[in-house]
């Protein structure tokens, strides 16, 4: 964590008034920005809030799904608090989603992830993340599309699940949706980080341009 980081909770003070997206604004409890440490190499980018996430605020928190992320952030060194915590006790790593706000009855447009860009953006731009975890295949397919010289459309998030995609200037490893992912899963994901990842310096992929 950044010794200068006051919280972990939208950190850059994003606007969580955002009125960009009207039907959003008229169905949403609040706007979820992204949560977690501000010098972190790993970013972890999902959708779109879940009913659960919305409620607390912060991503990957609330529901069973989310604490199957946590539990693998905690295997992984990342989180330092229970699974089921609502404000996770983060190091080095940082969850956001595409888009910010939450429709009850259905998942974001493709204007919805657009209008909602800038904030990803900045995010990632202030962060500098080494490494990207898609969660999901919205997320993969919006990652892949801007950061590989691969079609979006040619990603499977299950064919790719736990594997590392070189992109242009980060590297990608993608994961399932947290409402599918088994406990085989899970460890192969950890597995893969631990080994493919963690195993090698991974510092040294910024900048690089071919997959």
């Amino acid at each position: 964590m950044d010794a200068h980081q006051r919280q972990f909770r939208n950190p850059f003070s994003m606007d969580t008034d955002c009125t960009n997206c009207s039907a959003l604004c008229e169905t949403r409890e609040q706007v979820v920005h992204g949560y977690g440490d501000v010098g972190a190499e790993f970013l972890f980018v999902g959708e779109a809030p879940t009913g659960a996430a919305e409620r607390t605020g912060v991503p990957f928190t609330g529901d069973e799904a989310g604490q199957r992320v946590q539990r693998i952030l905690g295997d992984l060194g990342f989180v330092r608090s229970e699974p089921d915590a609502d404000e996770p006790d983060v190091q080095n790593v940082f969850f956001t989603y595409l888009t910010r706000c939450r429709h009850p009855e259905r998942g974001p447009t493709d204007n919805e992830v657009a209008t909602c860009e800038p904030y990803l953006n900045a995010e990632i731009r202030m962060i500098n993340p080494h490494i990207i975890v898609p969660v999901g295949q919205a997320a993969l397919e919006a990652l892949a599309f801007d950061y590989t010289t691969r079609a979006a459309d040619s990603f499977d998030v299950d064919a790719e699940h736990a594997t590392t995609i070189r992109g242009r200037g980060f590297e990608l490893v993608p994961m399932k949706e947290p409402e599918r992912l088994t406990d085989a899963d899970a460890e192969a994901f950890v597995e893969h980080v631990r080994e493919s990842v963690f195993g090698r310096d991974y510092r040294q992929t910024k900048g690089r341009q071919s997959r």
